[in-house]
């Protein structure tokens, strides 16, 4: 790789890990100004009983705009979702690069919701796995598409958020 896609490579890596952290803060807006006008965004699971792709939640960046705006209003579990996000791969060509990293969230529980589980306690609550596009411009790295493609088939409360 030149110096150029290294720097590109640079970049995405900063872009998702930006995202990442910008997603635990809940700090929806900065998490979609490292978006394009052109994002879409995808939360998905394989069924192997219907041998597809489940579509959890799916939109552009206007309806993620409008999703995130609602957000506050939302009668939710506030237990913080806490992301570790790892970069496997990135490929750079020209003006665009693709990433793959895997996701562990994890949740730190406010309010003890059965025996099993006390307030102040955190649980895994999802595993998976991002497939990014970016848009490449100006030294810059922008999302253009993120499939969110989870490992679990059951979403618990919080699951309305943008992962």
């Amino acid at each position: 790789m030149n110096k150029n896609g290294a720097d590109a490579a640079s970049k995405v890596r900063d872009t998702i890990y930006r995202a990442t952290v910008a997603l635990d803060d809940e700090k929806w807006n900065d998490w979609l100004g490292l978006c394009d006008e052109s994002f879409h965004y995808a939360i998905t699971a394989f069924s192997p009983e219907i041998n597809k792709d489940m579509i959890y939640l799916q939109g552009s960046r206007k309806e993620m705009e409008t999703l995130v705006s609602h957000l506050p209003k939302h009668n939710t579990d506030h237990s913080w979702l806490r992301r570790h996000t790892s970069v496997y791969t990135v490929d750079v060509e020209d003006d665009k690069a693709t990433a793959v990293s895997s996701f562990v969230v994890y949740m730190n529980v406010l309010d003890g919701f059965n025996s099993h589980i006390e307030a102040g306690e955190s649980r895994l609550f999802l595993t998976g796995k991002y497939y990014d596009t970016f848009k490449l411009d100006n030294g810059e790295a922008k999302f253009v598409k993120r499939e969110v493609k989870i490992d679990n088939r059951r979403l618990d409360k919080g699951s309305h958020w943008p992962i």
